[in-house]
C-alpha cells in the first residue's frame, strides 16, 4: 500500500464541494492517479481520524496548453475523489 501522504493531494475548496459537505457530508479531494477506493478511504481515516461510508473518484484528462510555439503539451492528467463521512463527522479545514 502507498504512503498515506503521497495518496491525498490537495483538498477542493470550491462552491460545488462547500455545497457537497454541507448538504450530504462529502469532501472533495485531489488524488493520485494511481490510489484506487480503499486506499483513498483508508488515507482519510488515517490522516483525520473519521470514519468514511462510500468513496466515489472521477479522472480527469489534463488541458491542452501552448506557450509562444505551434507544437501543443498538456498538464498533467489527475482524479479527484469524493468522500462521504458517517452522519455527525465533519472535517474543519481552516
Amino acid at each position: 500500500m502507498k504512503d498515506i501522504f503521497q495518496i491525498i493531494d490537495t483538498v477542493q475548496l470550491s462552491e460545488k464541494a462547500t455545497l457537497l459537505s454541507e448538504v450530504n457530508n462529502e469532501y472533495v479531494f485531489k488524488v493520485d492517479p494511481r490510489a484506487n477506493k480503499l486506499e483513498i478511504k483508508y488515507a482519510v481515516e488515517k490522516l483525520f481520524g473519521k470514519k468514511v461510508v462510500a468513496v466515489r473518484t472521477a479522472n480527469y484528462r489534463g488541458k491542452k496548453k501552448r506557450e509562444r510555439r505551434a507544437d501543443f503539451g498538456r498538464t498533467k492528467n489527475w482524479k479527484k475523489a469524493f468522500v462521504r463521512l458517517e452522519d455527525g463527522e465533519t472535517i474543519e479545514f481552516v
